[in-house]
């Protein structure tokens, strides 16, 4: 069980709360983005252009400003600018041939892609008690997908099984790009992060809008109307982009894809709110559980530290012990209990 005093920690609230941020914003692009689809404007790549735009000016400035040298090869960010920008097409694309309670849930592969990746490539340990909370917070969505809230949408979309497809790949490259922002923010730097992808994300849009979107882009009857929701989009996705690797840095990518589950629950209180629209008493039960796995998955980070801290002060002393009955211990033996001090903490 977590105790208060483990729950209350730190880094716990520090994750819920910028979790839940960041779930927020998600939740105002896709306000955005229907507020476009219903006057019309289907540019989804556009949209994001506009945010890698952004986040080449505000952070490649202030790489140029400090001229810092790269920590991490230029063709990394190549690659993750290709697979992020292609991620958020497939998504966005497969709304065209599947329904949104398929989307919903194929969405949620991100999740166990995103912990056999990082086990796999960043060599992270779940305990337990974590795989316990993704657990839950899963059921929770299953909970919103299979309620009343979307049973008019069942009936599917024109290729179920093209779009289905679709979300998989798309969800995929979302756990791979996870998976590699939380790699390079690690070992990297943030700002050369996200100044790299923002370069890198707005070339790649920029040739898919001139192959895609291109008679698009000329039949978009500009007004204050469409502006607000197509530039608000794009400030929300920068200050998305912006805090992601704080996130990741934080309590990595798994508690980043378990946080974003909240936002069509949040999206459904907006809803109710502001357009004093009638939702399922399931989706509260959801909202309940997605919260419950978050705590679950998220408390008890001091506790396990302290145990692995208490682990490598143990061979610390081992090592200590040795030295003190060994007359003249070899100085290979010395170099050999390095490696006693290397633990993998869990995310």
């Amino acid at each position: 069980m977590i105790s208060l005093k483990e729950f209350c920690t730190k880094k716990t609230l520090l994750g819920l709360g910028l979790g839940q941020f960041l779930s927020l914003l998600i939740t105002s692009t896709g306000f955005a983005s229907s507020e476009l689809a219903r006057k019309g404007i289907n540019a989804p790549t556009s949209q994001s252009f506009l945010n890698y735009v952004l986040l080449v000016i505000v952070y490649g400035s202030y790489m140029l400003y400090k001229k810092r040298a790269l920590k991490a090869k230029w063709y990394y960010y190549l690659i993750l600018g290709l697979v992020d920008v292609e991620a958020n097409f497939l998504v966005v694309k497969a709304y065209q041939y599947t329904s949104l309670t398929s989307v919903m849930l194929l969405d949620c592969w991100t999740i166990p892609s995103v912990m056999l990746l990082t086990w796999i490539f960043l060599k992270t340990k779940y305990r337990f008690r974590k795989i316990t909370g993704v657990i839950v917070c899963v059921a929770g969505l299953v909970i919103v997908v299979f309620s009343d809230v979307h049973a008019g949408d069942r009936a599917g979309g024109r290729n179920p099984r093209i779009g289905d497809i679709l979300v998989i790949a798309g969800a995929t490259l979302y756990a791979v790009s996870n998976v590699s922002e939380e790699y390079l923010v690690k070992s990297a730097d943030r700002v050369e992060l996200m100044a790299f992808l923002g370069l890198f994300g707005g070339i790649i849009s920029a040739i898919q809008i001139s192959i895609l979107e291109r008679n698009e882009l000329k039949s978009i009857q500009w007004s204050a109307g469409a502006a607000l929701p197509f530039f608000g989009f794009a400030a929300a996705m920068f200050l998305f982009y912006s805090f992601v690797p704080v996130l990741l840095k934080l309590n990595g990518s798994t508690m980043l894809n378990l946080s974003l589950l909240t936002s069509d629950m949040w999206a459904v209180l907006i809803r109710i709110f502001a357009y004093h629209e009638k939702v399922d008493w399931m989706y509260f039960i959801a909202f309940a559980a997605v919260v419950v796995g978050l705590i679950v998955y998220s408390g008890g980070d001091k506790d396990e530290d302290q145990q692995l801290a208490a682990v490598a002060d143990e061979e610390a002393g081992s090592v200590s012990c040795n030295r003190r009955t060994e007359a003249g211990g070899s100085s290979k033996t010395k170099g050999a209990n390095k490696d006693d001090f290397v633990t993998t903490s869990s995310s």
